[in-house]
């Protein structure tokens, strides 16, 4: 019996561990092994070469990853002040959780959809932007970057303010009003105290962000259009619009690397921010 107590936790995790090395991680390994070989010449990093070279594929790249890191940006520069007035100051946050929550419960496709009509040229936007004179006709705010980053802000927002909200209250206010009868000023405190104690909460909110940002499909397809292609909408285009499905392997497993080495960037940062980390 006491062995079996002790040997508890293994068979608890069993299932989780069976069920993701079958529907995740075989897969995944099949999907990886398949880009460094070729039916003909066996081993080769042909097709690596190939993308990595491409002027296409750079220019890709180099705008899907723009577009990750400037949402998450966003994201965390609008998410860490709701979050830390909903943690610490709001009276009702059950309510302002579930508002933060709610818009999750709405399909991105319904989500673009909207901003489509918002950001079109008859939408309220350039409505707002005409009759106050800033511009003389409507602008064109759909198919390009811009309209991908508003979705994208809009889409992962809550991930942020709901990932920095449980680390912002499980740090003691006693803490800060330590500092300030110490004598440290309400900005001193905060960054000294506040914000290197909650950097896991905006490390967390951050890769899921930026995860969610690079890997998204829906909204860059409806809101970007075929002239602003990012990595997601170009592995679509090789599987399906060219049946190259090599080609598009190359593209996921270069977006898994690159969503590694970020997430492990955010964490040397927060461990550096906070060393207790």
């Amino acid at each position: 019996m006491s062995l079996f107590k002790k040997k508890a936790w293994f068979f608890m995790i069993l299932p989780g561990m069976l069920f993701l090395s079958v529907f995740m991680l075989i897969p995944l390994f099949a999907l990886i092994l398949t880009t460094f070989f070729h039916p003909d010449s066996g081993f080769t990093l042909a097709s690596y070469q190939e993308i990595l070279t491409s002027a296409y594929f750079q220019q890709i790249f180099i705008r899907s990853l723009k577009l990750s890191i400037l949402s998450t940006f966003i994201c965390a520069l609008l998410g860490y002040p709701a979050a830390f007035y909903i943690a610490k100051y709001a009276k009702n946050k059950g309510i302002l959780m579930a508002l933060t929550v709610f818009p999750m419960f709405t399909s991105p496709v319904i989500r673009s959809f909207s901003w489509m009509v918002i950001l079109g040229k008859k939408g309220i936007v350039n409505r707002i932007l005409v009759s106050l004179g800033l511009f003389s006709r409507p602008q064109s705010l759909l198919y390009n970057e811009f309209s991908i980053t508003v979705g994208f802000i809009q889409l992962f927002l809550p991930l942020m303010i709901l990932s920095l909200i449980g680390v912002l209250e499980s740090i003691p206010d006693d803490l800060t009003l330590a500092a300030r009868n110490l004598g440290a000023t309400a900005f001193d405190s905060f960054r000294k105290i506040t914000l290197p104690l909650s950097a896991t909460g905006l490390v967390t909110g951050s890769v899921l962000v930026f995860t969610g940002c690079i890997t998204a499909y829906t909204t860059p397809q409806l809101l970007g259009g075929t002239d602003t292609r990012v990595l997601s909408t170009m592995i679509y285009q090789y599987a399906m619009s060219l049946g190259d499905w090599t080609e598009a392997s190359v593209v996921a497993v270069i977006m898994i690397v690159v969503t590694m080495l970020v997430s492990t960037t955010f964490n040397t940062i927060s461990r550096k921010v906070n060393p207790l980390v």
